[in-house]
């Protein structure tokens, strides 16, 4: 995993000057000592420029490499669509793991931190969140006392040295269904710390849990992220969605972890919770399985088992998530992401907004919004305000990236949610696009697509490039037909919309006009397939951005979709020059 890539220098540093060398002596020391600080010297003096290498994980594997300029470019967009065939094969493995597997079972003891994870707050802080206490689910639950346990951490940049302690907060939440015969159920304690006053590109030591109990955790590390700037960018940023809790989910959460990211998006749909009823029986379509439940049900120790299945990365690399459908989970009296915003902390107050469900952050020279698409997301909405005033006071010079995420995609050529958030992207597209919005990222869908760079269904060579990548792994299986393979997959215009609306139309102009769905893979699709895998970003410098799609069935050597995002601040008025 992770193969060597030679990547891109600015544009504006690609200069280089012929330079020659005098020939070394190789009879006297003291001549190859002088020989080689002429070298420097030149090298210095010719501006030579630096070469990034990544190696693979795996130092046993046969190294390859890619150069940078058999990668494709966006400048050299747009690209003809292209669909890759589907295995078949690849629909194994899909069944969600039980209880007992060793990789979600639980190990701690009573009040013993579980299930610790990390997330940016803010350029010098960190949230640091975990569980203590078994949860409860049954006919009678009896919620925990949460303020029966501190939420202490402690951490420090040597290794068993601690220098700073904060506490924090501490809540549970309920599943409740007043129905007769349906279980509920009660959390164990959530804890969530900021840690503050962090330098930024340095390692922390850090254990968390009740001091005064004798309950701490191991020690576990984090290094933090370099400060905002043009010239400075994370190495490698992970990208998921619609992870699941499968076999497949097991081969994603490895495949990432090998290519050691230093910051990780999930893009929705975390735990599929809801795919399952209250006695534990799940199954890959709730609605054909369990068709007369008298409300959407949902078994909520999957939550317990899948925080403690990505422990391993998610304690010590940060982990930004953003709210998908499978989050919602109802309860009567219009209850809805309980679960959600009780175990996950985001900087939502420290980017300005009013709730959890959309917010900001900075990585480096990136400038991520993450948007919610199950609130409110009309032009006279709190979300659109936001957002509007988080975008103008973006400041190009300082983070020349700009990348939105959100669950549900604009942009889909497949049956599976095809134009179910027209009313979205008809009300945020142009704000995207005026702001110079390079990459959109989102899942849902479950499978791989890439656009060209697209505004308003056309092919625009200063507007963003849209990928989904819904195939982390999730019980309900890959998303197979395209809405052009036929008639027959094209959805009613009238079943394409969400809970704020309808926008389906057929389209008034353009290949499509007067249907729908198009006659073949539209042109703004560069490149589609379904396959499980997970999103690999290298920001090289302020123009170009490397993205590579990691697919499960390579193993750890093979590279997937692989395309360089470059900005053209000379070109469109809309990117801004640096």
């Amino acid at each position: 995993m992770g193969s060597k890539y030679r990547l891109l220098e600015d544009e504006e540093a690609n200069e280089s000057h012929d330079c020659s060398s005098s020939p070394l002596s190789r009879t006297r020391w003291h001549f190859i000592s002088v020989a080689a600080l002429v070298i420097v010297l030149m090298m210095l003096s010719c501006g030579i420029h630096q070469v990034f290498i990544f190696a693979k994980a795996n130092d046993n594997s046969e190294l390859r490499q890619r150069s940078a300029h058999e990668i494709p470019s966006t400048t050299q967009s747009p690209f003809p669509p292209k669909t890759v065939n589907f295995d078949e094969s690849l629909t194994f493995a899909s069944e969600d793991l039980n209880a007992s597997n060793p990789r979600v079972a639980r190990k701690a003891s009573d009040m013993e931190p579980e299930q610790i994870f990390i997330a940016l707050s803010g350029h010098d802080a960190m949230w640091v969140s975990w569980v203590t206490g078994e949860a409860q689910i049954g006919q009678k639950i009896q919620p925990r006392d949460p303020s029966s346990v501190a939420s202490v951490a402690v951490y420090g940049t040597e290794s068993g040295s601690y220098t700073d302690s904060v506490e924090g907060s501490h809540e549970i939440y309920n599943q409740l269904y007043p129905f007769p015969g349906l279980d509920n159920y009660t959390s164990g304690i959530i804890h969530h710390v900021r840690l503050t006053g962090l330098k930024p590109e340095t390692k922390y030591y850090y254990q968390v849990g009740d001091p005064y109990l004798g309950a701490m955790s191991h020690e576990l590390s984090f290094t933090t992220l370099p400060l905002a700037g043009p010239k400075s960018f994370p190495a490698r940023i992970g990208v998921i969605g619609d992870l699941g809790l499968t076999y497949n989910s097991t081969s994603t959460l490895d495949h990432l972890m090998m290519n050691k990211p230093d910051l990780v998006l999930m893009v929705g749909d975390l735990v599929y919770a809801d795919l399952y009823v209250t006695n534990g029986t799940g199954a890959a379509s709730y609605s054909r399985a369990f068709p007369d439940t008298p409300i959407h049900e949902t078994y909520q120790p999957r939550w317990d088992l899948w925080g403690r299945f990505m422990e391993p990365l998610a304690s010590k690399v940060p982990f930004m998530v953003i709210e998908g459908n499978h989050e919602k989970e109802p309860q009567v009296d219009g209850i809805t992401f309980a679960a959600y915003q009780a175990r996950m902390a985001v900087p939502y107050r420290e980017s300005g907004s009013t709730n959890m469900f959309y917010y900001s952050f900075n990585a480096g020279g990136i400038h991520f919004v993450m948007l919610g698409a199950y609130i409110d997301y009309s032009r006279t909405g709190e979300q659109y305000a936001w957002l509007k005033q988080d975008l103008a006071n973006v400041d190009r010079s300082v983070t020349p990236w700009l990348i939105a995420v959100y669950h549900p995609p604009w942009y889909n050529s497949y049956t599976a949610h095809f134009r179910e958030v027209e009313c979205m992207r008809i009300s945020m597209e142009t704000l995207l696009y005026e702001h110079g919005v390079d990459l959109v990222l989102n899942g849902h869908v479950h499978a791989y697509e890439r656009s060209n760079r697209v505004y308003n269904y056309t092919l625009d060579n200063c507007g963003p490039v849209h990928i989904i990548v819904g195939d982390g792994g999730n019980h309900e299986k890959m998303a197979l037909p395209h809405a052009d393979d036929g008639p027959e997959f094209c959805p009613n215009p009238q079943d394409a919309h969400d809970e704020f609306g309808n926008c389906g139309f057929n389209f008034k102009e353009g290949p499509a006009a007067g249907k729908f769905c198009w006659d073949q893979q539209p042109e703004w699709s560069a490149y589609r397939e379904s396959s499980f895998g997970h999103g690999i970003i290298e920001v090289v410098n302020s123009t170009h951005l490397l993205w590579t799609w990691h697919r499960n069935q390579d193993i750890y050597d093979g590279l997937g979709d692989q395309l360089y995002i470059v900005r053209q601040p000379g070109t469109c008025p809309n990117q801004p020059m640096v």
